[in-house]
């Protein structure tokens, strides 16, 4: 099958293109910006555009399928070209439901924990070779690629997003999978660009559990009202699983997981990550992985890329970094950090990076979010705040959201990477947490403040 990528260069495109390139499909691909780890992925498989930029011209009526990125707007040459020609037009998630309409399709939903939960399924199965295919939003040890498609796997495990489709179909993506077994993890306030209300955000959920299949599962987080208000609400014909934090202890530095055959050691932490483990144990259930099985396999699990990810150790000091951005997630990873080194000064750092954390009103959603941290930095770019067409965000507004007299604010990447560099981090415990990069802070030589 001949595929056109309109916007190759994206996290999710790009490994959808590599996927198919993989099942023997011949793929093209355009874009007029590409990245790394894109670019470098992209020409390995000979998949890299041979220069930038969009080229009607090659929109020919030999493509059986054109799949439409996000990146891409809605009078891109090439799009109008293909809709010229009738070529058949496929948003990213489109064309995951028709690779998967005769699977077991597994969707996992919510505003946080996504990822974590996927990735935990993934390595329960891949441990125990049980071959699936998959979509998730991190690059997983032991994994080629986030986009694994096959005609003979009877499994899909999809990473549920709620964000919009593509340039022509603003419906949110996890509407189009149709699941036979979903989960939602929790139910927090996010692109406020799109979903203006809480309401109207909360809504997109209720009709993903209509989307469920008659007679499929749905496994809910208990522990979260919004969803189990909307999961115990919905009468359409499925099956209902609650779940909720399983009992563990922290001793030393390790969290032990409470299980029949009494407490086990795990590589992560948190309550919400213990949270996410009791869903992905009830999803590797009803894949048939049974209890003993699964804890057998996610006891050698260490996280996925940049969730709660431990960048650096030595005998006093620790270093994490998170994509944590919603205050939800920010609250819940900056506590877990706190209450797995209790003893240990936390110095909190967030970076204020998305559309909705760099609005002047969502911003009081953020109250209380880093109270678990002993020193509390915010970061954010007045660049940033431009680039997405924002009214700008004060220092003074920041500072009243978060209710926090002692908070550190810098607007300024060198004078945040100043504070780092100039930090004694003895008997410290230092929690990075953006969806960006603080403005270009080497990792790198984090690394080097703590080893």
């Amino acid at each position: 099958m001949r595929t056109h990528f309109i916007a190759i260069g994206g996290a999710a495109m790009h490994n959808l293109a590599l996927a198919l390139h993989n099942k023997g499909y011949k793929v093209t691909g355009s874009d007029d910006a590409i990245f790394e780890p894109s670019k470098s992925r992209l020409e390995a498989k000979g998949l890299l555009p041979a220069e930038l930029g969009w080229f009607p011209e090659r929109i020919t009526s030999d493509i059986e399928a054109i799949i439409l990125g996000m990146h891409a707007k809605k009078d891109n040459p090439e799009l109008l070209r293909a809709q010229e020609l009738g070529i058949k037009i496929y948003s990213y998630p489109e064309f995951l439901y028709e690779q998967s309409k005769n699977k077991t399709r597994v969707v996992i939903g919510g505003s946080h924990g996504k990822t974590t939960i996927t990735s935990m399924i993934l390595h329960v199965m891949n441990y125990h070779n049980v071959k699936v295919d998959y979509m998730v939003g991190a690059l997983l040890e032991g994994f080629d690629t986030m986009v694994h498609l096959t005609d003979e796997n009877e499994f899909i495990v999809l990473e549920g997003d709620e964000y919009l489709t593509s340039p022509i179909d603003l419906r949110p993506k996890f509407h189009l999978y149709q699941p036979n077994i979903a989960l939602i993890s929790g139910i927090a306030w996010d692109h406020i660009n799109v979903f203006p209300t809480f309401e109207n955000y909360v809504e997109q959920f209720e009709i993903f559990i209509q989307k469920i299949t008659n007679g499929g599962i749905l496994i809910y987080n208990e522990n979260d009202p919004e969803v189990k208000r909307v999961s115990e609400k919905a009468e359409n014909p499925i099956r209902k699983i609650p779940y909720q934090t399983p009992e563990y202890t922290v001793e030393n530095g390790k969290t032990l997981l409470e299980t029949p055959e009494g407490p086990m050691p795990i590589e992560v932490f948190g309550a919400h990550n213990l949270n996410n483990l009791a869903g992905a144990k009830w999803v590797c259930q009803c894949m048939g992985v049974d209890e003993a099985e699964f804890y057998e396999a996610i006891a050698t699990f260490k996280g996925a890329s940049k969730r709660l990810e431990k960048i650096a150790e030595s005998t006093r000091k620790v270093a994490y970094k998170d994509f944590a951005h919603s205050p939800s997630k920010v609250s819940a990873t900056t506590k877990a950090v706190k209450a797995q080194y209790p003893d240990r000064k936390l110095i909190a750092c967030l970076e204020l990076h998305t559309y909705s954390s760099l609005n002047a009103e969502f911003l009081k959603q953020y109250e209380g979010a880093l109270d678990a941290a002993d020193v509390a930095v915010v970061f954010y770019s007045p660049d940033a705040v431009k680039i997405k067409q924002l009214k700008e965000v004060t220092y003074e507004q920041i500072a009243q959201a978060f209710k926090r007299d002692n908070l550190v604010i810098y607007t300024n990447p060198a004078e945040f990477k100043q504070f780092l560099f100039s930090n004694d981090f003895d008997n410290s415990a230092l929690l990075l947490m953006s969806s960006g990069n603080y403005g270009g802070l080497d990792f790198e030589g984090v690394k080097g403040l703590i080893e």
